[in-house]
């Protein structure tokens, strides 16, 4: 096996003379028999799907092609055609990332054939893995005749020291740097079919759901407890706070036996986590975006850590314009046509880099954060790290200058001029601007000192310690001297969560219903699962933030108490199942199809992971004082004997409706549950039971039935005799608190009363005009206002037999 690697430089990825002219001796072999638990791990090798699962190779910003089916197929229906390709680099390619495994050997097979009047008499091919970066490893090689399908045939193994975080298997002539001297040697159109790679499937992965109770019952923060984020940043769009955070859980692989995950992997994370709410308590997940990587909406990016969200009205249309860091060395943006998408880049490189001025000496060119001024003038804060060496030591200390401010253009996706300076003092990174009373707020997490701030230093008087929340305030967005530093607003997290959730934070402001609450992260989920070790898996909080009568702020104090519930939760619509107070055991995942409370921009997820013993909940939910008739709830059952119990403000509350999931197994259905006693504000949880060791259902939403209204009335009804002849007697007493109207209706007249008072009888004894009648029935209809809604109340009320005379 030969592995070629390119080496990436300002423009593009440089060439490599002579890579993949041969393969080593022996690399290839005839095909191993298939062992009964190898796996072809190839989606639609056939192309019997057409094109589904392929694409052309996008390594290099110059890769290009044209991909299509053809009925030209070595079997079945059909194959692909490459055509108009730019190098020797953009053939079809499909992602095998998470599929094949270090250390593990596969059989590659595949049919490849060219046609072109003015090409050689034979080729070579090569099946080639990219594994990200640079790494180019040829796989199997094959010379093929034209006009004839050739095969691919022969067995590779994966160093056990690959990496296979990215693993991209692509079909290409041998690569050169300069294939357009002669297109038709190294430019050919040609067509693949029946690619296969067998081998062991890689085992499944390790569970990410976390058992622990992770957010307690009463407490509001972590605000969520079934998986993790960090670097928060907070957006209030419509009356709903969207949190978006660097995605934690991404790299998050604990041990099936001691529960214990590996260290966290900052490199691997490249999705941007999003939750939102509309109370600060409960919050819906809205899973991950796939910003960076091979498969990203971005995928000229690697890494998505530290995002930051604005809104802005750019050419007659509201936009989303999502920021965040392309690791240490760049930033990046990708606009939304709502908070939650769809996304897409009008980038093909990121927006600060070292090419951006002002920003040359910036160490860690990361941290983006998007302020939109009143003005409309937008701006971006971002940078941190190391200081610069060329500054006293005691200067790297406590004014290390790595932060920046610059202007962005109206499109929100440029920069304009150049960026100015940011004197934080001891500055480490996460610079963020709110404006409150037109005054500039701008906050920023402090570094730890050491020799990328110039040694053991002193920290000059009233300057932050290390990872604390320091700000300063200017009358201006873009002026930040340090004489506008105002003090410490958030010291280290681990003073109020204790050992093992120390570190560097990441903050943000957000002003929703005319209070301002600070964002911050801190590992206490971590630490719930694992006690005072950590990982480094962060979990994101919420406190208020308060205000001096001179406008500094009052140090925050964190807390598991979180911040008040500020509206009690409306159970009476169609909501997501993944909306969770509080929760115990259970993951979410994304689905096909969009979110029915959400609308189609926004991906569907579903709860799952549900055993036995595991529950949800939702805190302060107002059923109001009729209260609730019904629960629907949309769920696929995953096994047989499965129940939903719905109980109130305890997870051993009493049960007020239970829910049988007995919906055929594999299938969405609607099941409804009648329930009893469900009215005014309460903690619901749902409780689920069901056989043990299996996972009993996935959720995908809820909706609460209302009991209909119904005016209180009290109604009565006899016979009695009055001449000999029968008379039914017929009597409504209002029960209500105001005026109603009363009708009286029976088989022998009606009587209709308006405007009876609280308290008050309609009362009318009607003639039969017999001496003898059945027992039968009167109708009551009772009219009133209830909560400003007219409602109509029908009552029957059963009278008995009568008979007058001998």
């Amino acid at each position: 096996m030969e592995q070629r690697m390119r080496r990436a430089t300002r423009g593009r990825v440089a060439a490599l003379a002579t890579v993949g002219l041969m393969l080593a001796t022996g690399f290839v072999a005839p095909a191993a028999p298939v062992q009964a638990a190898d796996t072809n791990l190839v989606v639609n090798g056939g192309f019997e799907d057409g094109l589904a699962s392929w694409f052309v190779n996008n390594g290099n910003a110059t890769d290009g092609a044209q991909l299509s089916a053809t009925s030209d197929a070595y079997s079945g229906a059909n194959a692909a055609l490459v055509t108009s390709r730019t190098t020797t680099g953009s053939g079809p390619m499909q992602d095998l990332s998470g599929k094949v495994q270090a250390g593990q050997a596969y059989t590659l097979t595949a049919r490849i054939k060219y046609e072109n009047e003015s090409g050689p008499a034979t080729k070579q091919f090569f099946a080639t893995m990219h594994y990200g970066g640079g790494t180019y490893t040829n796989l199997v090689s094959v010379t093929a005749t034209k006009g004839q399908w050739a095969q691919f045939n022969g067995t590779f193994t994966i160093p056990t020291t690959q990496s296979v975080s990215t693993a991209r298997l692509f079909f290409e002539t041998p690569w050169t740097s300069t294939p357009s001297t002669d297109p038709a040697l190294h430019l050919m159109d040609f067509k693949l079919d029946d690619v296969s790679v067998v081998g062991a499937a890689p085992p499944a992965p390790a569970s990410k759901t976390i058992e622990v109770v992770g957010k307690l019952p009463g407490e509001h923060n972590p605000l969520i407890g079934h998986k993790f984020g960090a670097d928060g940043f907070g957006l209030v769009h419509d009356g709903r706070v969207y949190m978006y955070m660097t995605n934690d859980t991404q790299g998050y692989a604990p041990n099936p036996t001691t529960g214990v995950s590996p260290g966290i992997n900052y490199g691997d994370i490249n999705q941007i986590t999003v939750i939102s709410s509309e109370d600060l308590v409960n919050w819906t997940d809205h899973g991950e975006i796939q910003v960076a990587g091979p498969n990203g909406v971005a995928p000229f990016t690697a890494n998505s850590w530290a995002p930051g969200i604005t809104k802005k009205v750019v050419n007659g249309v509201e936009k989303f314009f999502l920021y965040y860091a392309n690791g240490g060395g760049s930033s990046n943006v990708i606009t939304g046509a709502s908070p939650l998408g769809p996304w897409t880049s009008e980038r093909t490189s990121t927006l600060i880099d070292g090419r951006t001025p002002g920003a040359e000496a910036v160490a860690w060119k990361f941290d983006p954060a998007p302020f939109v001024d009143d003005d409309g003038q937008p701006y971006l804060y971002f940078g941190g790290g190391p200081a610069s060496t060329s500054m006293p030591p005691a200067e790297r200390f406590n004014n290390p200058k790595n932060i920046r401010s610059i202007e962005l253009g109206d499109d929100m996706v440029s920069t304009e001029g150049t960026a100015a300076v940011v004197d934080a003092p001891v500055a480490f990174e996460a610079g963020h601007v709110f404006k409150r009373q037109g005054k500039y707020y701008l906050s920023y997490s402090s570094h730890f000192g050491g020799n990328d701030f110039g040694g053991n230093q002193q920290p000059l008087p009233g300057y932050p310690g290390g990872g604390q929340i320091g700000y300063m305030i200017s009358d201006g967005p873009m002026s930040w001297p340090k004489e506008t530093y105002a003090g410490v607003l958030f010291p280290n997290q681990s003073q109020f969560f204790g050992s093992g959730t120390g570190g560097n934070n990441h903050q943000s402001v957000f002003e929703f219903g005319g209070k301002y609450y600070f964002t911050y992260h801190a590992p206490t989920l971590n630490k719930r699962i694992n006690g005072n070790t950590t990982q480094g898996y962060r979990s994101p909080h919420i406190q208020e933030l308060t205000f001096n009568p001179g406008g500094t702020i009052q140090q925050v104090v964190g807390t598991y108490a979180g911040v008040d519930q500020v509206r009690d939760f409306d159970p009476y619509r169609v909501f997501e199942a993944e909306t969770f107070g509080w929760s115990k055991g259970v993951a979410t995942a994304t689905v096909d199809g969009s979110s029915t409370q959400f609308g189609g921009a926004a991906p569907n997820l579903v709860v799952r992971d549900i055993d036995n013993g595991d529950w949800t909940a939702l805190s302060s939910v107002n059923f109001g004082d009729n209260g609730a008739q019904s629960l629907t709830a949309r769920v696929r059952a995953l096994a047989a004997g499965g129940q939903i119990q719905v109980r109130l403000d305890d997870v051993n509350g009493p049960v007020v409706g239970t829910v049988a999931v007995d919906t055929p197994v594999g299938q969405w259905a609607e099941v409804t549950a009648e329930l009893e006693g469900v009215s005014g504000v309460h903690d619901v949880y749902f409780t689920y039971t069901g056989p043990a060791g299996v996972d009993l259902v996935e959720i995908d939403n809820w909706a609460f039935q209302a009991a209909a209204l119904e005016v209180p009335v009290t109604v009565t009804a006899s016979t009695r005799c009055v001449g000999g002849k029968v008379y039914v007697a017929v009597q409504a007493r209002n029960d209500h608190d105001a005026p109603v109207g009363i009708t009286l209706e029976t088989p022998y007249g009606d009587r209709s009363f308006a405007a009876v008072a609280p308290g008050g009888n309609a009362y009318q004894s009607f003639n039969t005009r017999a001496v003898s009648v059945a027992a039968g029935s009167a109708t009551v209809r009772v009219t009133g206002a209830i909560g400003g809604q007219d409602v109509t109340t029908v009552r029957t009320v059963q009278h008995p037999a009568g008979t007058c005379g001998g």
